[in-house]
């Protein structure tokens, strides 16, 4: 049986941009089951968006600027389009104190935290969550039930603030993992942002098809409506997605299309035993894939005692995340002369929590495996 997960301090939560994403994270934290969450207030530019927010229920209150939202809030998230996010950010920053902790929900990272990550208060994110759909009233807390959340700390963020946002984001539903900016971007390119190309290419093409039929052809069958559903989605979102990415999705499209090549070749080939070998691979690919989301069973506290130094939580989390082991909560507990703190992380699965204490301990941190009673394993 897992430990007891730790319980949120009351928090006074801002988001500015109320649209889809921000209005679903205003959503989930206005739930019975989100502890901690002591109030809600929303911004947008658009007085009409905000209206909307507070009959939409995603906001407690809205205010007319940043700098009255931020006033007071504990934790501020950033919701907007990804070629307004750094100047969203930097505008937050200078509306709060030290003690308050700043995030964006960007698609793209590596930018942002080149520009802004020397301030320890601002920690990037990305949930994997949303819809085709757009604006408030559309926006729905279930987006963020078990979504992944990339945060991308750097080696001088704040550990208290970090600590701060990763369990609210567990609180709202959701599965907060550590990565570095960079890799955030590559891993992007590939899972989110390469479909939406291959989309484009694919009605594209079909279009060029239809065009050279004079006979009416066949309607579309299912796996191409599944392939294509994303295909021109919300054009001036995704075209600063694809700028502020433009090198690492450029890379994903060659080697996609190095791939589509040797495709081609075996298909020719008449090979029939390689093409069936090939279409197979395809299919554990897949399971693999979709395994690596599953959890690996009930929660296991790891008990880390960790120096107060500047990027030493941060290093832990980016380390056990680039691992794959996933932080489901943390909690911190710092000595009385702040010298060194102890680290309570909860992780899925016995054999998993066993992993991640070997990695921890071979950075040079004690570390024990706390079990459902009480008792400590070294």
């Amino acid at each position: 049986m897992a430990a007891a997960r730790s319980k949120l301090e009351p928090c006074r939560v801002a988001i500015l941009g109320i649209g889809l994403i921000g209005g679903s994270v205003g959503l989930a934290a206005k739930r019975d089951q989100c502890d901690g969450v002591s109030e809600v207030v929303g911004f947008d530019p658009d007085p009409e968006t905000r209206r909307r927010a507070i009959e939409f229920g995603a906001v407690d209150v809205v205010a007319d600027s940043v700098a009255e939202a931020c006033a007071g809030a504990d934790l501020v998230f950033c919701a907007a389009p990804v070629g307004e996010l750094t100047a969203l950010v930097r505008n937050a920053l200078d509306s709060v104190d030290q003690g308050t902790v700043v995030t964006d929900v960007g698609s793209t990272k590596r930018q942002i935290v080149a520009e802004l990550g020397t301030d320890p208060r601002f920690i990037g994110g990305h949930p994997l969550a949303g819809a085709e759909t757009s604006g408030v009233t559309n926006a729905r807390a279930e987006f963020l039930d078990g979504a992944r959340w990339y945060l991308t700390p750097t080696p001088i963020s704040s550990g208290v603030l970090y600590d701060r946002l990763q369990r609210t984001i567990s609180a709202l539903g959701s599965r907060p993992q550590a990565i570095e900016a960079a890799a955030h971007d590559r891993l992007m390119a590939t899972i989110s942002h390469l479909p939406h190309v291959v989309a484009n290419v694919l009605v594209s093409q079909a279009r060029e098809e239809l065009s050279r039929d004079s006979e009416k052809m066949p309607e579309i069958g299912p796996s191409f409506r599944d392939a294509t559903r994303v295909a021109g989605s919300n054009p001036a979102i995704w075209t600063d997605i694809f700028d502020s990415n433009r090198e690492a999705v450029g890379d994903a499209i060659e080697m996609a299309g190095r791939r589509m090549l040797e495709s081609a070749e075996l298909i020719r080939s008449g090979d029939r035993d390689a093409v069936a070998e090939w279409h197979s691979a395809a299919a554990d690919d897949r399971r693999l894939v979709s395994e690596s989301q599953l959890t690996d069973g009930p929660l296991q506290e790891l008990r880390v005692t960790i120096r107060n130094r500047p990027g030493a939580l941060a290093s832990l989390a980016l380390a056990l995340g680039e691992a794959g082991v996933n932080i489901t909560d943390m909690a911190l507990y710092p000595a009385s002369d702040m010298s060194t703190g102890a680290v309570s992380l909860w992780l899925s699965g016995l054999d998993n929590t066993k992993r991640a204490a070997e990695l921890v301990r071979s950075l040079g941190h004690v570390v024990v495996i706390v079990d459902g009673g009480g008792d400590v394993n070294g």
